[in-house]
């Protein structure tokens, strides 16, 4: 006789909050909040920011892999700071993530290793040139995410 599988449930919901430091990305933030209100149980909130890595090439012989890091802490902190001045005044917790690679991969990625329930993210990032050339971040996070993914304009 085989008995059914077991599904664990996780002791908490949690969501991923992904920010660039844009107008859309202070929307997100903005929803986020008021939309917790509608939750049974306050979700864990994991705020992340993702630096594209810098093509060094032969620049990489004389920047330090330290001032590089320093460098990619620098602009990621400036990125969040105005995502985690909101959540503070709203006197929602979270948890800081820095990451350096490709945004929408790394968004993903973070969210399944997490647990994350959901990822929540602006729509409109750097505007209509970076998406053209580079691909929309918020349609690749679309794609790839095994999770519900909420767009904020």
């Amino acid at each position: 006789m085989r008995s059914a599988p077991v599904h664990w449930m996780k002791d908490e919901m949690s969501v991923l909050l992904a920010v660039d430091g844009s107008e859309s990305s202070a929307h997100a933030v903005a929803h986020l909040i008021a939309d917790l209100g509608r939750w049974r149980e306050r979700p864990a909130v994991h705020l992340l920011h993702v630096h594209p890595p810098i093509p060094v090439g032969r620049a990489g012989e004389f920047i330090g892999h330290d001032s590089l890091e320093r460098y990619y802490r620098e602009e990621s902190l400036a990125q969040l700071a105005e995502a985690e001045r909101l959540l503070a005044a709203a006197g929602v917790p979270y948890v800081r993530h820095i990451h350096v690679g490709s945004p929408a991969e790394l968004i993903v990625r973070v969210a399944g290793e997490l647990g994350c329930d959901r990822i929540v993210l602006g729509n409109g990032g750097r505007g209509a040139l970076a998406d053209a050339v580079l691909g929309s971040v918020a349609h690749r996070v679309l794609r790839l995410a095994s999770c519900p993914v909420l767009l904020v304009k």
